[in-house]
């Protein structure tokens, strides 16, 4: 998670609660960072380090030999049911539990040979195979992965696939995760349009503008993360957490920890059994970069959270005169002008004074530094967490008493940086090391405002059924120097697209030059992590380019979205969306952007009228027709939703185990219940349909699943919008089975629309316009 986990905040909270009100007081007062983290320090202790150390052992990251040996086991036992994408995780996990040099990790590398020669990965069976032998691997087995190995190099020779063909097509986005994909390496680039620019207004900060005009789906900008931390687990966009069909397996087993590609024969560290990575470059570089000054930390540095490892890896990655550079423009910046701390638009504006920052922004970490820190709107609590756990960080970093080597004091320090004596209490440790908390300390304010989600889509159901249902998984948070620029809107104008790894080039040199300025930047940097930013509507010159934050205007009614977004970023928002919501209210008019979230989706069990929602009157849901005027209170709603959402829990329960015509009669069972109270709209009555749709294929009747993803589109387009990729990955699965059930019309009728929203959103490039094309050259017979 993002936040430390809660017996720290608790632990926090309480020693909060014991200050004396005047300590209180004056940490309240402090409005400079390096004052509040100085004062953080003589309130942090031995005992604040001894309880982070006694709760971190729920966080397992040491290399331990009996839990390699539970992990081979388990591997074992799906490699006999079968399951070898399962046994190969799992032999995975062995592998970086078990101890260096150790027989245990040689029999992990036997075993998860065997899983890959399975999966038909032979040269990544053939490397673990050279990794067995190399670490003691029993000599009466030797012969058994000789063998293996001349079976591979046989296979590898001729060139064989070894996979067979499929004359169905199967809607996975995750075709092939055993992939290798190249480590993410070099230095920070980035890549904006000619049509696109920084302005600058005391309002809205730095953002960007068109200056000419954009047509929906062109790209605007791509960009890289200047670092990013994985987050444990499975998180879905909303919140949830788990449900993927691996089950025990989360992004930390199958992602690499720098790059996030996702592999199924990670490296391991040689120090922790946690962090692991797509290939032995990709190791280096996350130790060189970060990883050796994480890896002692271990699981203490887990239990202070994502935000806390996301602020350390930025500061390990800037370096001390890189700091002070920072430091340093803004004591110029600040003394020259006075910022302004009323904008009602955006948290994520760089500076107040750009002119000062416009010779510096080819410096990516100068933009990340001036981003807000908002330390004077976050509450005295949220300052006190984020100050004595970065005092505490500091402290368990002074007992090793190594920095970093772009840490290492080579110079004097300026007349106006920091000096030894303001550790007072801990002067004994290095300026170097006290800057560094400091720093540590203004990003962590920073990225509780700043910090971005890298999504991708997941499959939500196992490999086994012909249709996969899909939806988008938080992998990592992180922060970007120029996605930064953009500044929320409830309808944003762009499309969000992340990638990890290497990625086909969605740039030909056949392209307008501009455009062959962004291949030249992808081909650059196709490796590792990256965000492509499209236009997802026409934007004209002198709009504003606008990104959402997370509350959008289909999902979210205006009141909650002001709140939330208040609450966390710290302005009202006055987007169009709520502009117009008020204006619209105002004269009494229902307002433009309620046609989603405004209405419930809800229909009274009386009368089957709409249901409207009252909830923020204190009056649960009221049924929109004049004659009837029923009342369902929000606990009774939220009952009957619940007792929904159960009953389909249990059909996907049964979907998982392979038993198909007992889903379909619980799901209609279901059905019947969701429309009591449900509209079509709704969507749960999406979730319903779409699981229907897995079912009915399964069995193979594509007609019946094709008409249920049909009703499963309405919910989509009603939660998301006609323009949304959540529509066109719905359809995109509608077209293959329409494809597969012979359905030739309406595959060819359903093509053009998904054609046009895979191009507007993930570029006319993506995998699946490409398998889109190889499906209607098929029906037309070409």
């Amino acid at each position: 998670m993002d936040l430390p986990c809660v017996q720290w905040q608790e632990h926090i909270s309480q020693k909060w609660a014991g200050l004396d009100a005047a300590l209180k007081e004056h940490f309240t007062s402090l409005t400079e960072i390096d004052d509040v983290f100085k004062f953080a320090l003589t309130l942090t202790t031995q005992d604040d380090v001894d309880y982070l150390h006694s709760i971190s052992p729920s966080y397992p990251v040491q290399k331990d030999t009996e839990q390699a040996a539970k992990c081979r086991e388990r591997g074992n036992c799906s490699f006999k049911s079968r399951d070898y994408t399962a046994a190969a995780l799992h032999y995975s996990q062995g592998i970086c539990f078990s101890p260096q040099n150790s027989e245990q990790l040689s029999l992990c590398y036997a075993n998860r040979s065997a899983a890959l020669y399975h999966l038909h990965h032979y040269q990544k069976c053939v490397e673990d195979i050279d990794k067995a032998l190399k670490n003691n691997y029993p000599s009466h087995l030797v012969h058994k992965l000789k063998d293996r190995q001349t079976q591979c190099m046989k296979h590898i020779t001729l060139g064989e696939k070894g996979k067979e063909g499929d004359d169905s097509i199967t809607p996975n986005y995750n075709k092939d995760p055993g992939r290798v994909k190249a480590p993410s390496g070099g230095d920070y680039l980035s890549w904006i349009c000619p049509q696109a620019v920084v302005g600058f207004s005391h309002e809205k900060g730095r953002h960007l503008v068109a200056t000419n005009g954009i047509a929906a789906g062109e790209v605007i900008f791509n960009d890289r993360p200047y670092s990013c931390v994985l987050i444990p687990g499975v998180e879905g966009v909303g919140g949830e957490r788990g449900g993927l069909s691996t089950g025990v397996f989360g992004t930390e087993h199958r992602c690499c920890h720098r790059c996030l590609t996702e592999t199924l024969h990670p490296v391991p560290c040689g120090g922790c059994g946690y962090s692991r990575y797509c290939s032995a470059d990709c190791q280096q570089d996350a130790w060189d970069e970060h990883h050796r000054w994480e890896c002692p930390l271990g699981a203490e540095l887990m239990a202070m959270g994502v935000i806390s490892q996301l602020a350390l890896r930025v500061v390990l990655k800037a370096g001390l005169k890189t700091t002070l550079k920072a430091k340093e423009l803004n004591r110029i910046i600040y003394t020259e002008s006075e910022p302004n701390h009323e904008s009602t638009m955006s948290s994520s504006c760089h500076t107040h004074q750009p002119d000062a920052l416009a010779s510096h922004c080819s410096d990516p970490y100068l933009r990340v530094f001036h981003l807000l820190h908002h330390l004077n709107r976050h509450s005295p609590a949220v300052r006190f967490l984020s100050a004595v756990t970065t005092a505490t960080l500091y402290l368990k970093l002074s007992k090793d008493g190594t920095l970093p080597a772009s840490w290492d004091l080579s110079e004097p320090l300026t007349a106006n940086s920091q000096s030894t004596d303001a550790t007072e209490g801990h002067a004994h440790q290095s300026t170097e090391l006290w800057l560094m908390g400091s720093a540590i300390l203004r990003h962590m304010l920073q990225l509780r405002c700043n910090t971005q989600a890298i999504v991708i889509l997941k499959d939500t159901v196992s490999g086994k059924s012909p249709v996969q249902s899909t939806r988008e998984v938080r992998i990592a948070s992180a922060v970007f120097p120029t996605l930064s620029l953009l500044n929320h809107s409830c309808c944003p104008n762009t499309s969000l697209v992340f990638s990890t790894g290497t990625a086909v080039d969605p740039f030909p040199p056949d392209l307008s030059p501009h455009l062959s300025e962004a291949a030249s930047w992808h081909r650059n940097t196709g490796c590792g992590v990256a965000v492509t930013v499209r236009a997802a509507k026409d934007i004209t010159a002198g709009q504003e380019i606008l990104h959402c934050y997370g509350p959008h205007s289909r999902r979210m009614i205006t009141k909650k979205r002001q709140r939330l977004l208040q609450e966390q970023y710290y302005f009202l928002c006055q987007c169009e969306a709520c502009t117009l919501h008020q204006e619209e209210t105002a004269v009494g008019k229902q307002p433009g952007f309620s046609h989603g979230p405004d209405q419930s989706g809800l229909l009274c069990c009386k009368c089957k009228g709409s249901l409207k929602n009252c909830a923020d009157k204190g009056t649960g849901f009221l049924c929109g027709e004049p004659s009837c005027n029923h009342r369902m209170s929000s606990a009774e709603v939220t009952i009957r939703l619940q007792e929904i959402r159960d009953e389909l829990n249990r059909a996907v329960d049964l979907m998982e185990r392979d038993r198909p015509e007992e889903t379909l009669q619980l799901l209609n069972r279901t059905r019947c219940h969701a429309g009591l109270i449900l509209a079509e709209t709704h969507p749960l009555q999406g979730e319903i349909a779409d699981c229907m749709a897995r079912a009915c294929a399964t069995m193979g009747d594509w007609n019946a699943a094709a008409a249920h993803l049909e009703r499963s589109a309405t919910a989509i387009i009603s939660q998301y919008g006609g323009d949304s990729i959540e529509l066109g990955q719905q359809l995109f699965k509608l077209a293959q089975l329409h494809f597969n059930g012979g359905a030739r019309g309406a595959a060819l009728s359903v093509i053009p629309k998904v054609r046009r929203l895979l191009r507007l959103h993930r570029g006319p490039h993506c995998q699946e316009l490409q398998e889109l094309q190889a499906m209607e050259d098929c029906l037309r017979g070409k």
